[in-house]
């Protein structure tokens, strides 16, 4: 499957089942943990887990405007020779990313012997239990799990935006 293929299938089988309740901060970087659920491809019945975390760092001068720098999502391993080209890829799709660096980090990759409805239902009542307002629970395709984790990212990003400006103003207006 290619890079194009990879992003419509996952744009419409990602679905986050929990978001992270806690905002991103606004002037330092911020862990977006997540655990990521897709049906196997080889065990048909079972479910992949993949546990990992984001760090979105802040915005820096340093690089140059929409071009984000994403790290340990794989895509060179995926998708051969696609790590230059999948900024330009996401732009002419209309997606932009902030300046920002992204890396990924991933922690733990298991089989869950049980369907994927029992795994969501699993975690979901485990981070309920645990009262974690940081972690996401995602689910997608496990052929393009980067896309899902990005999708999951961009969504809480938004989701900060207006909390953001309304902090950057205030610092602003405190000067």
């Amino acid at each position: 499957m290619d890079i194009h293929d990879s992003w419509e299938k996952a744009l419409k089988a990602t679905e986050i089942i929990r978001p992270r309740v806690q905002p991103l901060q606004t002037f330092e970087a911020t862990q977006i943990p997540y655990v990521f659920l897709a049906e196997s491809v080889v065990n048909h019945g079972d479910t992949v887990v993949r546990k990992g975390e984001v760090t979105v760092d802040k915005p820096s001068i340093i690089l140059p405007p929409n071009l984000p720098q994403f790290e340990g999502f794989e895509f060179d391993k995926e998708f051969s020779g696609v790590e230059d080209y999948l900024t330009t890829f996401l732009l002419v799709r209309g997606i932009r990313f902030p300046s920002m660096k992204y890396e990924n980090k991933i922690n733990s990759l298991d089989l869950r012997e049980e369907k994927l409805s029992k795994a969501v239902e699993f975690f979901s009542h485990a981070l309920q239990r645990q009262e974690n307002v940081t972690t996401g629970l995602v689910i997608g395709p496990e052929d393009c799990w980067q896309f899902s984790v990005l999708i999951f990212i961009c969504s809480q990003i938004t989701r900060s935006a207006d909390g953001d400006i309304r902090k950057l103003f205030d610092r602003f207006n405190q000067s």
